[in-house]
């Protein structure tokens, strides 16, 4: 049996905003056979833009039900089926948070038409709801409202169904697989109770020695991937060992990519430890020479400290290095990437200002030379980094100090007000390296987080 929902919110996060409208289709496979439709209050204002959207006013919503009030009957009508959505992450992560929000876990296994057209339809221009249903021949009505889009979502789902029976025989991309050859020890409730949060995850043997450390942002889905994986001999001896699963919740990826550093180093698991070395084996380190010209070279990580950088292969550092030395008109023969008893390359060519023959003097060079060490470094030396917790009454706090990074901690979102003094009281401290620096730099350049504090 399916349930397949669509939801209409007051904006686009789970965490920040609320359902102002819900509708549930109940399909066992064949044919529609019961549904639930109404507008929720979501106790907040609903934005202009998002009325423009949905037709949704606040008017409408005054005297509707909140969702505290059909919560019960929500959870009562999906026990069971599979929860199927038009990119189904959107509307289920609302969901859990609505629930969250009411002290209750709400978990149901889940399907997304998006995932299953590109499978069972390939080769479509886009498969939004609009365009999809353009392409099938599918007509919407009451597009952008809950009951619209999902009766639009269940005439895609037949269609789904079909292709799937016809092509792959047995309905096989509609069937969660069932997991095998795990270790007799390894009780399935302890898989089932596994959060769909952001967090760290640990394996256990029979010792209940931890034997691999990993972090994802939906802890039981990666754990699934695990155990289900024949991808290597090595993946399936490491799953044959399982005995127990632990985890951490972190409330957002950054921690949980922080807190995995530093558990991977103070425990060092079996099964990290060649992954490790591989991931990390080279790294670009500086020094100043005899001459008082500041010099950059690639080298193994293998004894030797505090690399700008860390890289899986020496090409990935040579590439990145290739491109300081063009970006900051820096000499190829000082920076290690090339061999020669005079000038380099770039200077044959009018590109380097002739530091690798003495014809540029050290402290004018360095200025360039400086400028590229600082691109591995924060841009800012002494800041808080403010993102989601682990509940929404939580906010996460990440805490550089004079370009240390300190640690991490968490606070209560009501005591965020009393100053930013306060928010260095919630810190627990953990060790500083080169592996966070460019796990925070990473993330910062690749993500938005909440708030960043400079002090």
């Amino acid at each position: 049996m399916y349930a397949i929902i669509d939801i209409e919110t007051t904006g686009g996060s789970p965490q920040r905003d609320k359902i102002t409208e819900i509708a549930i289709l109940i399909h066992d496979g064949k044919k529609i056979v019961n549904e639930f439709v109404t507008l929720i209050n979501p106790e907040r204002f609903i934005p202009y833009f998002i009325t423009s959207l949905t037709g949704i006013t606040n008017k409408m919503v005054a005297d509707a039900p909140t969702f505290y009030e059909v919560a019960k009957e929500i959870i009562e009508i999906t026990d069971g089926k599979i929860f199927v959505a038009h990119n189904v992450s959107f509307d289920y992560h609302f969901i859990r948070n609505e629930f969250k929000n009411l002290g209750y876990k709400y978990k149901r296994d889940v399907l997304c038409t998006v995932k299953l057209s590109r499978k069972l339809i390939p080769g479509l221009q886009s498969y939004n709801l609009d365009k999809l249903c353009d392409e099938l021949q599918i007509k919407v009505d009451n597009r952008h409202r809950a009951a619209g889009d999902a009766i639009a979502t269940s005439k895609i789902f037949d269609i789904l169904l079909s292709h799937d029976q016809n092509n792959r025989g047995n309905g096989s991309l509609f069937h969660k697989p069932e997991l095998t050859n795990l270790n007799p020890d390894l009780d399935q409730e302890n898989i089932k109770d596994l959060p769909e949060e952001p967090g760290v995850y640990y394996f256990y043997n029979k010792d209940y020695d931890i034997i691999y450390i990993g972090k994802s942002k939906n802890i039981h889905k990666r754990v699934m991937t695990h155990l289900s994986s024949h991808s290597s001999k090595r993946a399936i001896e490491m799953k044959d060992r399982i005995t127990h699963i632990g985890y951490e919740t972190t409330g957002n990826e950054l921690i949980a990519l922080l807190l995995e550093s530093d558990e991977i180093k103070k425990h060092k698991p079996v099964y990290n430890r060649a992954q490790r070395r591989i991931s990390q084996s080279y790294g670009i380190f500086t020094y100043e020479d005899d001459k008082g010209y500041i010099r950059f070279n690639i080298d193994k990580n293998i004894n030797k400290k505090n690399p700008l950088a860390s890289y899986k292969s020496k090409d990935y550092a040579r590439i990145h290095l290739n491109r300081l030395v063009e970006n900051f008109q820096l000499c190829q023969k000082l920076a290690g990437l090339y061999e020669s008893s005079g000038s380099c390359f770039h200077f044959q060519i009018g590109i380097c200002h002739g530091g690798c023959i003495g014809q540029e003097s050290p402290e004018k060079y360095n200025q360039r030379a400086l400028k590229a060490r600082r691109t591995f470094e924060f841009e800012q030396h002494s800041f808080l980094i403010i993102d989601q917790g682990r509940t929404n009454e939580e906010r996460s706090v990440v805490k550089i100090e004079n370009g240390k990074y300190i640690g991490f901690g968490y606070t209560d979102i009501s005591e965020m007000n009393v100053g930013v003094e306060f928010l260095h009281n919630c810190i627990k401290s953990y060790d500083d390296n080169r592996d966070v620096h460019q796990i925070i730099k990473s993330y910062l350049k690749k993500n938005r987080v909440e708030k960043l504090i400079t002090f």
